[in-house]
């Protein structure tokens, strides 16, 4: 489960890209109890997402071109050197690395599946303060054509250790940043055909099942409906009303 020890190579930080900043904040304050709290008059709109006046996470406006989305945030000591041991492992920058008033440097990175994601190097700002609670980022899942490629990929940029786990009548590979101990963090799953390849953050929650009834009633789309499994509990796959996939979880030590 993800952790607020933001070692470096673990997720450290989440923002959704949205068309309606105002639509979306109402959407996942509803549904989570998040307040919304913009950053700064320099930040263009960008703001915080927080549950009890702690940050869980981000929104910002949409780039021009792109669709709704979170994107996950990975730790990083050195965000340039980062850059270069991504770009060296076979992934493509989007933009960066810059300075972020002073609260951190930050990239945006796509691996060579095709998934993109972003890495933090913290200054004034560490990461959320919140995770692996109700209400707060729980997991990550990255779904890609080739796993394994996935895999390599992340292992050599990061360091990442990986582990592969009976699940059902499948084999389920975790990750782990390179440091600390019990600090699993996301898994890897193959793309069903057609599908983009992506980070799905998992949000956790008090009960799934109400939390998916929710989302229908704001305007959210169910695309994995509750599902129950000895190892994870009760979990779902959403989207947002503008499309933004995501995750809600009850864990079982929840």
């Amino acid at each position: 489960m993800i952790t607020t020890d933001h070692v470096p190579g673990a997720p450290s930080w989440i923002d959704l890209g949205s068309p309606d900043i105002a639509a979306s904040a109402a959407f996942y304050g509803s549904l989570f109890g998040w307040s919304f709290q913009v950053a700064s008059p320099e930040a263009e709109d960008y703001g915080f997402l927080q549950l009890d006046g702690r940050t869980v996470a981000a929104i910002g406006p949409l780039d021009e071109g792109a669709t709704s989305a979170w994107t996950v945030y990975f730790g990083t000591d050195d965000a340039d050197a980062t850059v270069k041991a991504v770009e060296q492992a076979g992934g493509t920058v989007r933009f960066g690395p810059f300075d972020v008033f002073g609260e951190g440097r930050m990239a945006g990175l796509t691996d060579p599946e095709g998934a993109e994601f972003a890495v933090w190097q913290p200054v004034a700002t560490t990461g959320f303060d919140l995770a692996g609670v109700p209400g707060s980022l729980s997991w990550t899942e990255l779904y890609v054509p080739d796993p394994g490629a996935a895999r390599s990929f992340y292992q050599a940029a990061f360091g990442w250790r990986a582990q592969e786990i009976p699940f059902g009548d499948m084999t389920y590979t975790v990750f782990a940043p390179a440091e600390g101990e019990n600090a699993d963090q996301g898994g890897l799953m193959p793309l069903q055909e057609g599908g983009r390849p992506h980070w799905l953050p998992y949000f956790e929650v008090s009960s799934c099942e109400e939390t998916v009834a929710l989302a229908e009633r704001l305007g959210g789309v169910v695309r994995v409906p509750a599902t129950a499994t000895p190892e994870t509990g009760h979990y779902a796959v959403l989207s947002d009303p503008h499309g933004a996939l995501f995750a809600v979880i009850t864990s079982p030590a929840a």
